[in-house]
């Protein structure tokens, strides 16, 4: 095998999956290969251990000790995938482990085991700090194909759990189950149940296929025993093919020349054409900048226009593992999409919410007035049970350089609001396409159960 091919062997081995893809390819460097003929002795009792052994090719029986009870002495098979040897604590083998036919293993000698206990899941480097993003798209591997995620205090939040943090987290998890040079090249998504900001979420993978071009995963992530959202992810295996692209880049003044969220709000807080009382309420809320940086191309002259554009880019320098950009730009995704339809029914006083139909999450947006502003707008959104999303994955990302997201809603009707997505880097090439329906109505007063009915 060359390089890659050992690569990509690795990274099917479920052990390895969940490293980060620059491990497994250190480890692809590291690895000696070793060959056994049958009946040779891999490992044998009370020997010294000399690394993670992986098989590559056929069959090894591991048994246990000579003085252990016969009936309790647990013989079985290994067969290609499955390893030995690791998370040993001491310096022997308990057991012996001999080829039962002509055996291939790679061996990853003891002095790179700490390729093993990489620091977080995309970065096998000691790092001074991580970007917010890179730390809340974190999971804990509890075992394999089980994660765990958390709400980070100085995360956003809406209430309950953010949508895209549902989509980020479960498409790394998803993606920390397939071997590193398969990426994400679709997704879609439903929400069930309101996520709880205060508990951990258990995301459990399903491998629904494994194939030599393709994967495709389901997660599930659960709250109090309950499934409260889920998404399926298909990967692809890089390859060469036919390209075109129709869809043309707005012309939009370029990031450098726009304001920024920040810049917005110290604007409006000393703008004397605002009321001094909303500039005091403004001032008195606590402001945490987004680890989404954001920067938009129309001023509050376009809010009501059926479109909108805006650049943004991951605040922070991220790992270099195009999963994790791909999982940053999904979370991102979640941003100011389905509330769009909405642009052209606002008026003053207008109270809405919006429930989506058909994005990878429910999301409910309860916008007072637009003319209060967008960046007032879109911190308020709830949480609702139901929905369904779709992400496309075009090209390659860089989610820590600015993209532009365009938006748009061609049609709402029936109380319903139809929004597409694409996403453009620096160069006008689409990176990614989106669509979303969303449930649109007007509030109606609140009673003992304000929650709407679909």
């Amino acid at each position: 095998m060359d390089h890659e091919e050992v690569t990509e062997f690795l990274g099917q081995v479920p052990l390895l999956q969940c490293l980060p893809g620059s491990s497994i390819r250190r480890i692809a460097e590291a690895v000696q290969v070793k060959n056994y003929e049958p009946g040779d002795y891999v490992a044998r009792e009370g020997e010294p251990v000399n690394g993670l052994y992986i098989i590559v090719d056929g069959q090894a029986e591991v048994s246990a000790p000579a003085n252990a009870e016969e009936a309790n002495r647990p013989d079985y098979v290994l067969n290609k995938y499955d390893y030995f040897g690791y998370g040993t604590n001491s310096s022997v083998h308990q057991v012996n482990v001999v080829a039962l036919s002509k055996l291939t293993c790679f061996i990853l000698p003891n002095q790179y085991g700490h390729l093993l206990q990489p620091k977080t899941i995309w970065n096998a480097e000691e790092t001074p700090e991580h970007s917010l993003l890179e730390q809340i798209l974190h999971l804990e591997p509890l075992e394999v194909d089980i994660f765990r995620g958390f709400t980070l205090p100085e995360a956003p939040t809406f209430r309950q759990v953010f949508g895209g943090q549902f989509i980020g987290q479960a498409l790394a998890a998803a993606s920390k189950t397939v071997d590193c040079l398969k990426m994400v090249h679709s997704l879609h998504a439903i929400f069930l149940v309101a996520g709880d900001n205060n508990i951990p979420i258990i995301y459990q993978v399903h491998r629904a296929r494994d194939g030599s071009s393709f994967a495709t995963r389901k997660v599930e992530a659960k709250q109090k025993g309950l499934v409260v959202f889920t998404l399926i992810a298909s990967f692809q295996k890089e390859e060469v093919g036919f390209e075109h692209q129709a869809a043309i880049m707005p012309d939009v003044p370029p990031p450098e020349q726009l304001l920024n969220l920040e810049e917005i709000r110290e604007r409006r807080l000393t703008d004397p054409r605002f009321p001094s009382q909303y500039r005091n309420l403004a001032a008195k809320k606590k402001f945490i900048p987004w680890p989404i940086e954001m920067r938009f191309c129309e001023g509050s002259a376009s809010q009501h226009k059926p479109s909108l554009n805006y650049w943004f880019r991951a605040r922070g320098k991220l790992s270099d593992d195009q999963a994790l950009h791909r999982c940053v730009v999904a979370y991102a995704s979640d941003l100011l999409f389905s509330g769009v339809s909405l642009n052209p029914h606002r008026e003053k006083g207008l109270k809405t919410y919006c429930l989506s139909l058909d994005h990878s999450y429910v999301t409910a947006l309860s916008s007072a007035s637009r003319s209060s502003s967008l960046l007032t707008n879109f911190c308020l959104f709830l949480r609702l049970p139901v929905t369904v999303c779709s992400i496309w994955f075009h090209k390659p990302v860089k989610a820590d350089e600015w993209m532009l997201y365009v938006i748009e809603s061609p049609s709402a009707h029936g109380g319903r609001g139809f929004v597409t997505g694409r996403m453009f880097n620096r160069q006008g090439e689409l990176i990614m396409s989106l669509t979303q329906e969303a449930l649109i109505r007007r509030e109606k007063p609140r009673g003992p159960n304000p929650r709407p009915k679909l």
